[in-house]
């Protein structure tokens, strides 16, 4: 797989979104993307965990907000579920930790940075809903893709050539 954000953008100009925060990457896949599933937590990553251990990702990203709180929703062990249920990545508006680990798991994981606190147990979470963070509204079913230069999103998925 290779491709390139700045090529995506030159190519494609206004019909894709680019998100404007600086996303920071943390899993041994600095370049992935894949077709959106939102999740909102307000900390609480009880569903984060339920969907990343028991479902198939088949190759989706997993885009999450946690409204920037100072905790971290993702660490190490989601990050095995993760990359054994075949989801090609995740995006955090917030933190994680255990990225010593996370760096070495086959799956991309950007955050706005870590923190060692893990995420407070109490409140669902909410799949499928709109996202609005950086700029972006991110929406399931669109497509996601990252790089190192940044995050961008598509209504569509690109045809991308190699």
């Amino acid at each position: 797989m290779g491709f390139s954000t700045a090529d995506l953008c030159d190519e494609h100009g206004d019909a894709l979104q680019v998100v404007e925060k600086d996303f920071r990457s943390y899993g041994a896949k600095a370049l992935f993307y894949g077709e959106i599933v939102t999740i909102k937590l307000d900390e609480d990553n009880r569903g984060l965990v339920e969907m990343l251990r028991d479902e198939k990702g088949q190759g989706r990203v997993a885009v999450i907000d946690v409204d920037e709180k100072f905790c971290a929703v993702v660490g190490d062990n989601l990050m095995g579920f993760a990359a054994k249920n075949g989801w090609a990545g995740i995006i955090i508006n917030g933190y994680v930790r255990d990225t010593k680990i996370t760096k070495t798991i086959d799956a991309g994981l950007f955050a706005l940075g870590t923190c060692p606190r893990r995420s407070a147990k109490r409140a669902d979470s909410i799949r499928g809903e709109v996202l609005e963070f950086g700029g972006v509204t991110f929406k399931q079913g669109d497509w996601v893709y990252a790089d190192v230069d940044g995050v961008i999103v598509s209504e569509n998925e690109l045809e991308l050539v190699f």
